[in-house]
């Protein structure tokens, strides 16, 4: 027996589903206020009618009859009157518009359960709100606690979503400890579960808590509209950044709050480190920002130290120099990246010696993007190797001057194998995934003012750029085309996005030299270090 097919509505997925009922709710709203008159008339038509009905069942049977003769004589009389019929009407409907409005009481206050969640708040605060020496303590054991709290409301649940709490002078909010007690008590007392904000008024002596919506998920890699030298590393709260950009989140367009990484001379921070647990999202983000390098015109380096190969799908692509998985590999694509930096410092300087601007291969961007290095590092040195990082040290101190960035991505459990200059220099952070409260202050050098969330997705977590307050942070979905786990639209877009393949003497052929790098491949074929030219020495 064939089996019949779906109708069309049900088999072309739920988006049109979607938009279908928001078309209807936002029709229903429209028609219910340019109708609310006559609905309200109706209404009140409907009180009149049964009150009429409920006055016609208590009459007695042998007062009907009269009742229905002095009904009739008033009908006729306003027929004969001048205008009868209309102020019969106009005196009808105002009266069904009186009967008919919204009779239902103006909250003036919280309710009995929610003034008992306020007490219970108030209460929980006073031991640390109070001293004994306080002769008039804003807080105290049975106390008012409207003079403490105002500014509140409440969600569906009956749980608190927006509180403004006034607090003593003497209260040492100066200090994160003290800060971070209050912000773990109201944490637990308003209910788990969710994200909460708090925003510290030192000077008026004011907190506010406010439970933060979730970071949209669906916003996959898409061309973002920014300029060269701009990185989107996510998306964060609106009242975060003062900047939105247009993107595609799902099959909707959508006006989202970027955090927005800018790199080049002029930055500021000119290399980031992100950190986070397995399967937090630090390759993701590592992606990310290749693709929007490659389009806008950058060169790439990938040193892969995981060997999983979640970057195969950039190797042999236009703008991609070099893909590493190995320890051999890696140190000789940071070693030329030292040489690389040099020249172009050297060519910039004598550049400008002459009056004439820098040559464009000593100005075109160049990403070092490094995925766990610290395990290369450990092969290496079980090799008797060099380390790897050792060699960071030239392209992190001058490489803002040689238009050059570096990204680092490690686990949390590896973060004492990174050298000093990587923590010196790399003044962009990313914490992904859950971490400790503590771990993410060291990292950030901040701890974040929001609760962590009841689950991560990966992508979820903090960044800081530099000086700057700490964002909640979505990386947009990136994850490796090749993995056929992963959401198929997700793929779809990267795909997309990837630069064409060059062929295999493209890019590559000729002598190798410090502004044609080399084409390092992933193992088994590896460059040894003798492979790397020498920095051409001019003469003065």
């Amino acid at each position: 027996m064939a089996r019949r097919p779906l109708p069309r509505i049900l088999s072309s997925g739920t988006a049109s589903l979607t938009r279908g009922r928001d078309l209807a709710r936002t029709a229903a709203d429209s028609a219910t206020d340019v109708l609310h008159p006559l609905l309200v008339i109706g209404r009140g038509l409907r009180v009149l009618a049964g009150a009429g009905r409920r006055r016609w069942a208590a009459t007695p049977k042998d007062k009907r009859g009269p009742a229905l003769f002095l009904g009739a004589a008033c009908v006729l009389v306003v027929a004969l009157v001048p205008y009868g019929p209309l102020a019969a009407l106009i005196t009808l409907m105002a009266a069904a518009a009186w009967h008919g409005r919204d009779r239902s009481p103006a909250r003036s206050g919280p309710s009995d359960a929610e003034t008992e969640r306020l007490r219970s708040l108030y209460e929980a605060l006073v031991p640390y709100f109070s001293t004994p020496e306080d002769p008039s303590p804003l807080f105290a054991h049975g106390g008012d606690w409207e003079e403490a709290f105002s500014g509140y409301a409440f969600d569906e649940a009956g749980r608190v979503s927006r509180l403004r709490i006034r607090y003593p002078a003497y209260f040492t909010d100066g200090e994160s400890a003290s800060r971070a007690r209050i912000e773990a008590l109201l944490h637990a007392k308003s209910g788990r579960g969710r994200e909460y904000l708090f925003d510290w008024d030192e000077e008026g002596n004011l907190l506010d808590l406010r439970v933060l919506a979730a970071l949209p998920t669906g916003i996959a890699a898409q061309p973002f509209v920014t300029s060269p030298g701009e990185t989107v590393l996510g998306f964060t709260d609106p009242g975060g950044v003062q900047r939105t950009l247009p993107v595609m989140e799902g099959d909707e367009p959508a006006d989202v709050p970027p955090v927005i990484w800018r790199t080049g001379p002029r930055a500021a921070e000119p290399h980031l480190l992100a950190v986070g647990q397995p399967g937090s999202g630090t390759s993701t983000l590592l992606r990310s920002i290749a693709l929007q390098a490659l389009r806008h015109g950058g060169e790439v380096m990938i040193v892969e130290g995981g060997g999983s190969g979640e970057y195969a799908c950039l190797t042999g692509r236009a703008g991609v120099l070099a893909v590493e998985c190995g320890p051999t590999g890696a140190l000789a694509t940071v070693e030329w990246a030292a040489n690389e930096t040099e020249r172009r410092l050297i060519a910039t300087h004598r550049a400008r010696e002459a009056g004439r601007p820098a040559p464009e291969d000593a100005r075109r961007p160049l990403w070092i993007l490094l995925d766990r290095p610290s395990v290369l590092a450990h092969l290496a040195a079980a090799d008797g190797r060099p380390d790897p990082l050792g060699q960071l040290q030239v392209p992190l101190r001058h490489g803002r001057a040689a238009h050059i960035t570096v990204v680092v991505a490690e686990h949390f459990d590896h973060l004492e194998l990174l050298g000093d200059p990587v923590w010196q220099h790399t003044r962009a952070r990313v914490v992904l995934g859950p971490a400790p409260a503590q771990q993410v202050a060291d990292v950030l050098g901040l701890p974040p003012h929001t609760t962590p969330p009841p689950q991560l997705p990966p992508g979820r977590g903090y960044a800081r750029l530099g000086t700057g307050p700490v964002h909640r942070l979505q990386v947009p979905a990136t994850p490796d085309p090749y993995d056929d786990a992963t959401h198929p639209a997700h793929r779809q877009a990267v795909l997309e996005l990837l630069p064409e393949r060059q062929a295999p003497g493209q890019g590559g052929g000729g002598p190798a030299s410090p502004s044609r790098p080399l084409q390092v491949q992933p193992q088994p074929s590896s460059i040894e270090a003798t492979d790397i030219p020498e920095v051409p020495a001019e003469a003065p």
